[in-house]
């Protein structure tokens, strides 16, 4: 019987996807870590690697301590479980990832109750909204708060950047109605490199903190929950509750580690990418772009054209081995990352143009 040969070569095409940072492939760096890594069963707590990782990862951004999750869903899930009990509500933007695109697990799996506040454009929660929500009635009618969760940067926003500054009011209001503060840092790094400060002027003013390797750090698996250390033992304790106890995870941890030492300062680079990408469209016909609010790897824009749809031009686009992803009738989505080129960018807005004219 002839056995399975495995590629030799990555599934990938030339094709220039832009429908998400999380398509980015591993660096040659992070191959070599990952095969030669020390292994051990992380369910023990014996795996050398994922302990390095997790030391490195809650130093990085100023936390006691650390746990390694297969994804930011999970990570994001188990810090909600481990700060709140059932029938407790999780106080959050409606354009935020958790209550659009994680699955209603916080409910469905927790008994949270989902509690969104309107965002605003630049990624945003209105202080006087958030401090209403979070006030305790003492009523049986009402579900209690269990905690406030924040996004930074914010996807569904176009990639903004919430500021210090407003962290640290959120961080204050929390504090005052004895509430914690999560925040879903999937791109938190990208937040920091955006604003010219350590990641840790960022995260110093949340309990807790999800960041994800597997984004625009280029690792093939993995995200990080940061915290105080009771706290990310009972977040380690959901995440086996979840399934998600892994065994020789080294393998994956190795690219993590090489991640956060090689791959955080290049983060710029999609920057630069993504600006130039916004202004170029922002020419062409049909296509508005709010350039104040493309500040980090991701460009949102909305699409106003004559004779084509977004499902037309995102079609028309693949016919060249473009990828861009659609986030509603009118708005698209394109973000740039490790393995984008400037040349890649300079030809997307050259067949834009072509499909547009």
């Amino acid at each position: 019987m002839q056995g399975y040969v495995l590629p030799v070569t990555d599934t990938l095409d030339d094709r220039i996807d832009l429908r998400s940072d999380t398509v980015t492939l591993p660096s040659p760096t992070m191959r070599a870590a990952m095969a030669h890594a020390a292994l051990g069963d992380d369910v023990y707590g014996e795996d050398p690697t994922v302990n390095a990782l997790e030391r490195l990862a809650a130093e990085r951004v100023g936390k006691e301590a650390a746990v390694l999750v297969p994804s930011g869903t999970m990570g994001n899930l188990s810090a909600l479980l481990t700060h709140c009990q059932r029938g407790q509500r999780v106080i959050l933007g409606n354009e935020s990832h958790i209550y659009n695109y994680e699955a209603g697990g916080a409910s469905a799996l927790g008994g949270l109750i989902y509690h969104p506040l309107p965002t605003a454009a630049d990624g945003r929660i209105d202080l006087d909204l958030l401090a209403d929500a979070a006030t305790r009635i003492d009523d049986s009618h009402f579900a209690p708060p269990g905690v406030i969760c924040l996004e930074n940067t914010h996807n569904r926003c176009g990639g903004v950047v919430l500021s210090p500054d407003y962290l640290a009011q959120v961080r204050e209001l929390a504090q005052s109605h004895g509430l914690p503060l999560h925040l879903d840092g999937a791109r938190i790094f990208n937040a920091a490199i955006a604003l010219g400060v350590p990641v840790t002027a960022l995260t110093a003013h949340v309990d807790t903190v999800m960041f994800c390797l597997s984004k625009g750090l280029s690792a093939p698996i993995g995200s990080l929950v940061a915290g105080p250390a009771d706290v990310i033992a009972r977040v380690r304790r959901v995440r086996k509750q979840l399934g998600g106890g892994m065994r020789q995870a080294g393998v994956i941890a190795a690219a993590g580690i090489v991640a956060l030492n090689e791959m955080v300062d290049r983060l710029a680079e999609d920057h630069v990418h993504a600006r130039r990408l916004a202004a170029g469209l922002a020419e062409l016909p049909g296509i508005q772009i709010d350039l104040n609010r493309v500040q980090t790897n991701i460009v949102r824009f909305d699409l106003a054209h004559p004779r084509l749809s977004v499902s037309e031009f995102l079609a028309a686009l693949r016919t060249h081995g473009i990828l861009m992803g659609s986030m509603s009738s009118t708005s698209i989505r394109a973000v740039t990352h490790y393995g984008i080129e400037a040349t890649h960018i300079e030809r997307v807005i050259s067949v834009a143009a072509e499909i547009l004219a």
